[in-house]
Parts: C-alpha cells; structure tokens; sequence
C-alpha cells in the first residue's frame, strides 16, 4: 500500500486522545470506491472515515506490542486480537467482535529449488485483517508481500466490485487465494517429476526427493484447508462490515479454495501410491536377486558337494582308483549344473 504520511508521536486520532507512537513502516491511505482520496495528515483522514467520507487503510508489518496496544485502543481492538496480530497466528480463522472483524488468512509461495541443495519448496506467511465500519487495517507476518497485487486489486475498476473496507478483504484473500492455485500447479509438476524418478530407467528410485514433496503438500495443506470454513462464515452469514454486494465474491473465493484444497488431497493420495508402489518395487527387486544369488549357491553346490566327498581321507571311494573315474565325476559335475541351471531358467529365477 502507497504511503500517503505517517502517524509519529505527536499525531492524534482525535482531539481528546492520547498520542500514538507508530513506526516508521506505518503506511495509511483513505480510500472511497476504488479510488485513494487525498489527505493532509492522518489525523484528518481519521476524522473524514468516521464521518462517512471514504475509509481508512491502515497497513503494518510485524508491529510490536506497543505500536498494537495503541491502535487497539483507539481503535477498539479486542485484546485477543491485538495479540494474535503481535504473536501470529498459524491458521487460518475469522472472528468477530463488537466492533470488528478479524481475518486471518495463511499465505504461500513456491521457492525453486537449487541443483545442488534441497531447500524448503513451499514458504508459508501470515496476513491479518482487522475490518470495522469506515477502517481496514493489515498487517503481515512473513512471507512475501504481495500489497502492490492487493492495491492494484482494490483501485480496479468495477460497477460490480464491493465498496468499502470489505474491498480490501477481498482483494488479499483473492491474491492469497492466486497463490496458493499457482503452488498447487507447480506441486502437480513436482509430483509429475517424482513420478517419472521411481518409475523411470534409474535403477534405484529418488525416495528421498519424493518424501520432501510430501512433507511440503502436508504443509501446504495445513495453510489451505483452514480457510474454507471461514470463508463460507463470510457469505453466508451477516455481518455489518460486509457488503452486501461482497457476497458472491467471497462464495467464488470459497469454491476456488475448495478446489484447490481437492487438488492438494489428491497429490497426497497420488504421491502416497507412488511411495508405496516404490516401496514394493524395491522389495521385488530384492527378491529377484536374492533368486539369482540362490540360484547360483545352488549350482556351485553340486562340485563343491562332490569335491568335498572324494577329497576325504578313504580307501574304499566308488572309482577312486578307477581308470576313468576323474572324467565320470567332472561329467557328473557338468550334467548336475546343467540341469539346475535350466531348472531355473524355467523358474524365471535367472
């Protein structure tokens, strides 16, 4: 969000309240259908959203404890949320008190991984929204900012858009709500690839790859499942921060979510048969060898067997001191590995 001032120690909501520390990072701009409205300083954009004119955009990043409890008191935060904003929270959730809304929604993005290293796939933020009648605060933990993509959202223009703060709701889950379908897409490549690792012509299976892109799907769907819930509570409940007109848009975010939520169950499941599938692989492997190698004990056992008999220490050995006795023990040899030999090709053990 632009900056259009900030609100430093001497600056006040009113004319009876207390002065306000916010830090620099603070921004703040009044909007009013769409379009960001000019005002000198805060305190006089305060005065004109109270008084119908437009509403305020109040936008922070990490603010500490100090910087929450004095606009929760001027603005009449309930004290469970200011602490939820200063602390985080890590799942999605709406909840409403007296005077506002509190939306908290988990953000997500695919970082690329290097040749050479196995980084984190999926980095997960926080964005909060607290919505009252003529004010919308955000403020974002982690994660990317994506505020331009928001602004750019809330200024476009739209006979059928919804007005007010609720403007500002939709359009940071709806960029939310972008990234997590462009990360769904992007995970359905990865397992596409983990695919083509286990049951292409590499002779051991990338496990180890495949079982990182499972953690991260899991990750990923604890950021995304918790947000349908709150997202059906918006359009099907009433709440007065809410336009009416806003309804259909946040009933199209919670089907977009839905789907994306499906897409995320159905990688697992899809990776899932992929380990298991890998795993029996690997197995059936270890059994075809340990045939072969049974196999060839087999065979080798037939000289060593008649080796070991004709070399003990007796006299009276059948063809001992025959003529012909060596060349009928080495054809015996021959026939006996022979016919093992053949034996286990029929098996298929060779």
């Amino acid at each position: 969000m632009a900056v259009q001032g900030n609100w430093d120690a001497s600056s006040t909501v009113g004319a009876d309240a207390e002065s306000l520390y916010v830090p620099p990072e603070f921004t703040w701009a009044r909007y009013q259908a769409g379009r960001r409205l000019p005002s000198p300083d805060l305190e006089s954009a305060v005065a004109s959203a109270r008084a119908g004119d437009g509403y305020l955009w109040l936008g922070l990043h990490n603010p500490s404890q100090r910087t929450m409890s004095d606009l929760g008191e001027h603005l009449g935060m309930h004290e469970l949320a200011i602490e939820d904003a200063v602390h985080g929270h890590r799942r999605s959730k709406l909840e409403r008190f007296d005077e506002h809304l509190f939306f908290v929604v988990s953000t997500v993005a695919y970082q690329e991984r290097a040749a050479d290293a196995v980084p984190e796939i999926v980095t997960t933020g926080e964005l909060m929204v607290f919505l009252g009648d003529w004010y919308v605060m955000t403020s974002r933990h982690s994660g990317p900012s994506r505020m331009p993509e928001v602004r750019a959202l809330v200024e476009q223009e739209s006979d059928d858009m919804p007005r007010g703060p609720s403007r500002v709701l939709y359009a940071c889950l709806s960029v939310a709500i972008d990234d997590c379908e462009r990360v769904a897409e992007q995970m359905e490549d990865d397992v596409e690839d983990c695919e083509q690792l286990i049951f292409g012509d590499r002779r051991e299976p990338d496990l180890e790859r495949t079982y990182q892109i499972k953690r991260e799907l899991i990750q990923f769907r604890r950021c995304v499942a918790p947000l349908c819930a709150p997202l059906t509570t918006l359009y099907t409940r009433e709440f007065s921060q809410i336009h009416a007109n806003a309804k259909p848009y946040f009933r199209e975010l919670a089907e977009r979510t839905q789907a994306v939520r499906e897409t995320v169950l159905a990688l697992e499941d899809q990776l899932t048969n992929i380990l298991q599938t890998a795993l029996a692989r690997a197995s059936f492997d270890d059994n075809r060898d340990m045939r072969k190698i049974s196999s060839a004990v087999a065979i080798l056992a037939v000289p060593t067997t008649l080796g070991a008999i004709y070399g003990m220490n007796f006299d009276d050995i059948p063809e001992l001191h025959a003529h012909y006795g060596y060349f009928v023990v080495m054809a015996l040899n021959v026939i006996g590995m022979t016919v093992l030999y053949f034996l286990f090709r029929k098996f298929k053990w060779l």
